[in-house]
Parts: structure tokens; sequence; C-alpha cells
């Protein structure tokens, strides 16, 4: 009985043992036909088809797509990603570039800024830093200028600069000294940089002057920063 036992666990290890070959030349026979998927993105197709037959594999292609990054005639995507582990055989798909999408650029100078914007984006188009000129020939805000120029064909998704129209800037001017004078000669010159005299007050009688009143004082002060429509008055002397 105890032979009987001996050659039944015999037999066991060996049927174990079997069994244990079988699956470990299994798994290599499995992982044999396995390989990486490589990386075909920025390739030529022709040069991918080349790598796919040198791993074991095919390609296929079949989209094509617009892509800012990758000129036009290379693979954009692949799937499976490289890296990726397939049976030798297996078929990558592959999508071509078409290269940057061309658009024509609109004309949005006769549109409002918020019209404008709204345009571009509907195109797929960027705004630019914008910029601002000071003129008195257009209203505030509207648009004098764009760059690429309305009509402007074959750009690859370009950023488009606008150029708005701003409050000209006012215009300034030193004050003179304008004492010693005739009261009716400084007023003849404030107003002619566009100053308004609002006031004369009177000095005592003897202060100076012998022929009508005579400015002795000013405000602003000389040398000051004087806009048009800034008020002035003076201070005058009567003889």
């Amino acid at each position: 009985m105890a032979r009987f036992f001996r050659v039944v666990a015999q037999i066991l290890v060996l049927v174990i043992v079997a069994m244990a070959s079988a699956l470990v030349s299994m798994r290599f026979a499995i992982h044999g036909r396995e390989v990486k998927v490589p990386e075909m993105r920025g390739m030529t197709p022709a040069d991918a088809d080349r790598l796919a037959f040198q791993n074991g594999l095919e390609l296929g292609r079949s989209d094509r797509f617009y892509s800012a990054t990758v000129p036009a005639g290379r693979i954009v995507s692949q799937q499976p990603e490289p890296g990726t582990r397939v049976r030798r055989g297996w078929r990558v798909q592959a999508a071509e570039s078409l290269g940057p999408q061309m658009m024509e650029i609109p004309n949005v100078l006769a549109m409002s800024p918020r019209a404008a914007e709204i345009n571009l984006r509907r195109r797929g188009l960027e705004l630019g830093q914008p910029s601002e000129l000071p003129t008195d020939v257009a209203a505030p805000q509207s648009i004098l200028a764009q760059t690429p120029q309305p009509g402007a064909q074959g750009v690859a998704s370009p950023r488009v600069s606008l150029l708005y129209a701003a409050e000209p800037a006012e215009k300034a001017w030193v004050m003179p000294d304008l004492t010693g004078l005739p009261l009716t000669e400084a007023a003849a010159r404030a107003a002619g940089v566009g100053l308004k005299v609002v006031s004369a007050t009177t000095a005592p009688a003897n202060a100076i002057g012998t022929s009508g009143p005579v400015v002795i004082g000013q405000s602003p002060a000389a040398g000051s920063r004087v806009v048009a429509g800034m008020p002035v008055s003076f201070q005058v002397a009567r003889p």
C-alpha cells in the first residue's frame, strides 16, 4: 500500500511539473508575439509605414486634421498610443495633418469693439494687444485700423490687432508772465491761448500805472501749466 502511494505522489509531481512547464512555455510564446507600439507622430506616412513594418505592425491611415503645430503631410495622432503593447500584426491607426487652417481675415473696421471681438473669436481668431490713437476725427473706441488687413488670405490662425480711437489729448501751454501789461493786452494774450478771463480786481490807485489798468498780479501764476478753457483772474492797478 505504501508503495502505491509513493507511485501516485511521483505521478502527481510529474503532472504538476509538466503543467508548470506548459504555462511557462505558453507565457513565453504569448509575450514573444507582443511588441511595443513605436512613436510615429511627426513622421511622414512613408517613414511611419516602414517603422511599423520593422516592428511587425501594420499602419492604417484614416482621418486628416488641421494642426497649428504639426506640418501638413505628417502624422498628427496615432492609436494605440506609443508604448502600448500589442500583438504582432496589429494595425495602428494614424491621422495625417493638413497643416494650419488657412482663412480670410474679416473686415471689422465698421463694427463696435464688442461686435468685432465676437466676430473674430467666432472664426477662431485671437485678439492681439489693443492700442489707442488720440484723434478728433473719429468717435472714441471706434476701430481705426486692424492688422492683418481686411481680406488678407492664406493667414494661419492669426492674432488680429485692433487700433482704437481715443479722446484727443488736451493741448497745454505754459502760463506766460502778463504782469506789467495793460489789462486789455493781457486779456488778449490770455484769450489767444484759449484761456478765459473771469475777473480783474483793482489794487490801490497809487500802486502803478499811468494810462489805464495795468496787471500787477495774475492767477494762474507765470510758468504754470494751463489748458484751453481754464479761468484766469488778474489784479490790476488804475492810474
